[in-house]
């Protein structure tokens, strides 16, 4: 994980109201400090886990190939996104999110297509011809999300797993 950049990111985004309701959110790359505000979003997504064990987690993901990025609002962390660049056989480079919540106080406000903006920008950066997304079958409030933010639903899939 990044802990922070010295010169300007292209890809962060620039502070900007979410709402009339709200304070600015800020778009920032996530630091060590913010596990136990990650860890609790995680658990909101469905994926409960623990602060000790996120910032595992977090050490883990390599920077050259991976960004997350958390929306700041009033100094508090509302949300995060993860994504990473997919190197595959079958189709041209992409991003893919691996990860997007925000908080359900913090929902409707603008934070989540801003998480997008700024994993779709760091994904050009990094030449991406495109990104992909898969989502639970049962979060309908989530996939007209995507829909509103220019995703088209292209597949529908079973996922499988194994434990090792």
């Amino acid at each position: 994980m990044e802990e922070g950049h010295s010169v300007p990111c292209p890809y962060l985004m620039p502070n900007k109201t979410a709402n009339s309701n709200s304070t600015e959110l800020k778009i920032r790359r996530a630091r060590p400090s913010d596990v136990a505000r990650l860890a609790e979003l995680s658990g909101e997504l469905g994926y409960p886990t623990t602060a000790t064990e996120m910032k595992v987690r977090l050490r883990r993901v390599k920077p050259a190939n991976n960004a997350i990025f958390v929306g700041e609002d009033g100094g508090e962390v509302v949300g995060w996104i993860h994504v990473s660049v997919s190197y595959l056989l079958e189709v041209p480079l992409r991003a893919e999110i691996n990860g997007l919540v925000v908080g359900e106080a913090a929902r409707s406000r603008g934070a989540g297509a801003r998480l997008l903006e700024a994993a779709e920008a760091w994904a050009r950066t990094k030449k991406c011809e495109g990104m992909s997304v898969r989502s639970n079958v049962i979060r309908a409030r989530a996939h007209a999300f995507y829909e509103r933010n220019g995703y088209e639903h292209y597949k529908t899939q079973k996922s499988f797993r194994k434990p090792l």
